[in-house]
């Protein structure tokens, strides 16, 4: 490959050299590759120019050198080197499915790209996603830590999804991924912006800078009559209507009555939500056992983008009752003899745990509500009281515990959280294990414990060790808690009531004052 057809106003007598590949990890440098000397959170590339150019190295590209050519080694100078690092990345591995779709916005990402994945494997076309739960639809070997793939490995990726004929992939486009050009390169057919609320401050600083992030998806990154694909009811639904009209993105709209697809009824009917809808004027229903209304956005966005994908809507809405929850999305793990709840979910911001406590309460009323919950260390501390004050507004119980600490002492991180917790409904337990298997324990018959903040996350980061999977325990102790249940709900009802051990094999039928109307298996009360 010769530097002229990659990088662009490069000096005339650079021309003819040539190069092998590119990296911006000196470990992985190879012989002839370009190394892209990229400054990080946490390190800066710079500092590792010698290692690459030891291991091969004849480009380096970094915002720090000179241009010069030294040593046989040629020295570019770029304002935006991981930047350029993605726009070449682009063309190295130019092959890509026909129809890529991006999804950004504070919540729900996850919920959307895996909802749209499963519609088309249920139709039985050939889809892949990729984002915070990896990479799925095709077989992938390596881990990624990453909600948005560094430019290299996601261009890879992409060229790997088109070798096996894949022509629909959705991914999420995080913040931090927008804001460092790792989707430059990559042009968009359909843009999904799911909401906007507080998160990741501790980067951006400020809202604006976290919008603005956002919003180079649809300023810089779709394909010309592209779609964008949002709520009309959204806090900056103005500005993305400004944006699609200066850069002639065809919007697709859910909410009001001006919207293409609007709500009109909506119902809880036992452990299921029934929508009907309006589309084209035409009226559309389907039932889901999905939990909370949010889902119900998030699942229609995926409808959306599915048929902006050439699905008929007949057919998506056939296959939306099989379309399973997200791991550690609003997902119940388990119920319990005496009819309580487990329910796992990755709320980790004020807005977030807000949404998911308030849409559970909606779904399940009378039922109260029990918290196990803490927040990331080094990361937005002002959050913290934030969403102690949600959790003391609307939970019965609260077990507070660690989340994932890092480098920050977990006590202090707690102290932040419950100076807006009353201490009637605090049990401060620090070891999350022991924090989850106390609040199952505790429950009673038809309450509800939410364990939130890690979600499909199989570790909590206490320094460098990682331990700890909220959902292999929460199986764990619901196990052990049913050993102790009888499998009569109305028999541990009584048990609670009468603070008296009832036999498991006993069954309670009815209850009543009048012995003349006691039957056998009821329970007669005096």
């Amino acid at each position: 490959m010769l530097l002229k057809d990659y990088i662009p106003k490069l000096n005339s007598k650079y021309h003819k050299i040539n190069f092998s590949g590119i990296a911006f990890n000196s470990k992985e440098v190879k012989k002839g590759n370009i190394f892209f000397a990229i400054k990080g959170s946490n390190t800066d590339g710079n500092f590792f120019i010698r290692d690459a150019i030891r291991k091969g190295s004849k480009v380096i590209v970094s915002d720090k050198c000179k241009n010069e050519f030294k040593n046989n080694i040629l020295f570019i100078n770029h304002k935006y080197p991981r930047k350029l690092m993605a726009q070449i990345s682009s063309k190295i591995f130019i092959k890509k499915p026909n129809n890529i779709i991006a999804v950004t916005g504070t919540n729900g990402k996850s919920s959307i790209a895996n909802f749209y994945f499963q519609i088309l494997k249920f139709n039985k076309i050939k889809v892949a996603s990729i984002g915070t739960l990896g990479v799925s639809g095709i077989k992938i070997k390596k881990n990624f830590s990453n909600t948005t793939f560094d430019s290299i490995q996601l261009n890879k990726i992409l060229k790997k999804i088109k070798e096996n004929k894949i022509d629909n992939v959705i991914l999420e486009a995080s913040s931090h991924g927008l804001d460092q050009n790792r989707l430059h390169g990559i042009k968009f057919d359909i843009g999904i912006f799911t909401n906007f609320t507080r998160d990741h401050l501790d980067y951006h600083k400020t809202f604006r800078n976290y919008l603005d992030a956002k919003l180079i998806l649809f300023k810089k990154l779709m394909k010309k009559k592209s779609f964008a694909i949002y709520d009309d009811e959204l806090n900056i639904s103005t500005i993305l209507r400004k944006i699609c009209k200066s850069k002639n993105t065809k919007r697709f709209t859910i909410g009001n009555k001006k919207s293409n697809l609007t709500i009109i009824n909506h119902q809880f009917l036992k452990d299921e939500q029934k929508i009907i809808f309006k589309f084209k004027n035409k009226k559309y229903s389907f039932s889901t056992k999905l939990i909370g209304k949010i889902q119900i956005k998030n699942l229609l966005m995926a409808v959306m983008a599915a048929i902006k994908s050439n699905i008929p809507l007949e057919k998506i809405i056939k296959v939306i009752k099989n379309i399973k929850p997200v791991h550690g999305r609003l997902e119940k793990i388990a119920k319990l003899n005496n009819n309580g709840m487990v329910i796992l979910d990755y709320a980790h911001t004020p807005d977030a745990l807000e949404t998911c406590i308030k849409n559970i309460k909606d779904q399940f009323k009378f039922r109260k509500v029990n918290l196990v919950f803490g927040c990331g260390g080094e990361r937005d501390r002002s959050k913290r009281k934030l969403m102690g004050k949600i959790a003391n507004k609307y939970c019965n119980k609260i077990y507070l515990t660690d989340d994932n600490p890092r480098n920050e002492n977990p006590k202090k991180i707690r102290e932040d959280i419950k100076s807006n917790i009353t201490n009637d409904k605090l049990l401060e337990i620090p070891l999350r294990e022991n924090a989850i298997k106390t609040s199952i324990l505790d429950i009673k018959s038809d309450e509800i414990v939410v364990v939130a903040g890690k979600g499909h996350e199989t570790y909590q980061e206490y320094g460098s060790k990682k331990r700890f999977s909220d959902k292999k325990h929460i199986k764990l102790f619901v196990n052990e808690r049913n050993k102790s249940l009888s499998k009569n709900w109305k028999s541990n009802i009584v048990t609670e009531i009468t603070k008296k051990k009832i036999h498991k094999n006993v069954k309670i039928n009815n209850a009543s004052i009048d012995s003349r109307k006691i039957k056998k298996n009821d329970i007669f009360l005096e």
